[in-house]
């Protein structure tokens, strides 16, 4: 990504922000400033100094500083509550730190994902029966291995009195009866981001939206569903893993778009999870365009569809699918020959897919990550 952008760019990537004389009222100016300086950090991809340099160029427009309160008091503050830190390289002036990186999760949890509570189990609820804790409105009979929290003591009661008299009346376990309630399971997730460069061609920024999205879901998954796994890959002309702290500094490359390599890499960590519900998430705005070639070397070829890259990519959709495992696709571009594509990959994997601009994929990510929850366990 250059690193070298305009003012408009930045006011557009901050399209949210109402921009006016800095007035004081309920937050502080610490506090109105971090806002800022959150969503830049991560349209920066981690550059805090070009972070703070895009911010003293809003500032010599809407007067984001004060001489009560400057860019240098800004700086102090940031480093005194443990927001930023000298680079290892001192060339590189200021890093961000940890608490940063989760901040950053926490704050695109809230945008995209709204105002959430964490979750006691974190578990996902299935409409099979079994062990949880979310009750069916149902009776069963108590077999040795139930929760004995989940004993109904006024039907167990009953069924003494009627099984036993009120002369003789005594409680075995033949007469104890337990709520039924939802199987509770746990999901394993890939999320897969396209990072090739067509992420920020034709002037349009889609990167910092897919970066937003997939901190949100890890933050998520760790707060409301903690028993639950994601993996985070992405993909250009090859795929790896990247941990959860890499977000915010993620960033496109000149790369081609080998969907094939992000697939083969998801189901194979998908492969080693335990867990019986698995699934894939891909977000991607171009077509496959990059193979891997059986000596080492890369077939492109950016021209349209090419068949024989398009074939392989449904030779893993179908692997997929025996797998058990569905792919769901956010596509982010509207082009109808990709959407045809898309089709004809999620009809040979029995998967999902979303034709969505950038503005509501956190919301239809969460609404398929929640629906997914209520699969039955195999």
């Amino acid at each position: 990504m250059s690193k070298k952008k305009t003012t408009d760019e930045i006011k557009q990537s901050l399209s949210g922000f109402q921009f006016t004389p800095y007035e004081a009222e309920e937050q502080s100016p610490f506090e109105r400033l971090f806002e800022i300086f959150q969503e830049l950090i991560v349209f920066t991809s981690g550059d805090v100094d070009e972070t703070l340099n895009w911010m003293e160029q809003l500032d010599q427009e809407y007067h984001l500083f004060t001489s009560e309160y400057t860019m240098d008091d800004f700086i102090e503050d940031l480093k005194k509550r443990g927001f930023i830190k000298d680079d290892d390289a001192p060339e590189k002036g200021f890093a961000i730190t940890a608490k940063t990186e989760q901040t950053i999760r926490q704050k695109s949890l809230d945008q995209i994902f709204g105002a959430l509570r964490k979750s006691g189990k974190g578990n996902h609820e299935t409409k099979q029966s079994g062990l949880g804790t979310d009750k069916t409105g149902e009776f069963k009979n108590y077999h040795y291995g139930d929760d004995i929290n989940q004993i109904a003591l006024t039907e167990s009661i009953k069924n003494a009195y009627v099984n036993n008299g009120i002369d003789d009346f005594r409680l075995t376990e033949k007469d104890l009866t337990v709520h039924d309630t939802h199987h509770n399971s746990q999901m394993s997730t890939v999320l897969m981001i396209d990072i090739s460069h067509s992420m920020i061609l034709y002037g349009e920024d889609r990167i910092t939206p897919a970066k937003k999205v997939a901190m949100a879901l890890t933050e998520l998954i760790k707060t409301r569903y903690p028993k639950d796994h994601i993996d985070i890959i992405v993909y250009g002309n090859d795929a790896w893993p990247i941990k959860v702290k890499d977000l915010p500094y993620l960033q496109v490359g000149p790369y081609h778009t080998n969907t094939v390599a992000g697939l083969n890499l998801a189901l194979g960590i998908l492969k080693r999870k335990k867990q019986s519900n698995r699934q894939v998430f891909m977000i991607t705005d171009g077509k496959p365009s990059c193979l891997h070639l059986p000596n080492g070397e890369y077939y492109k070829n950016s021209m349209g569809l090419d068949p024989y890259i398009t074939n392989k990519c449904m030779d893993k959709a179908k692997e997929a699918r025996k797998l058990g495992i569905p792919v769901t696709t956010f596509m982010i571009a509207q082009d109808p020959y990709l959407q045809e594509f898309v089709e004809e990959f999620t009809a040979a994997n029995q998967g999902k897919a979303f034709y969505t601009g950038l503005r509501g994929l956190g919301e239809m990510i969460f609404e398929d990550y929640e629906k997914n929850k209520k699969k039955n366990i195999r």
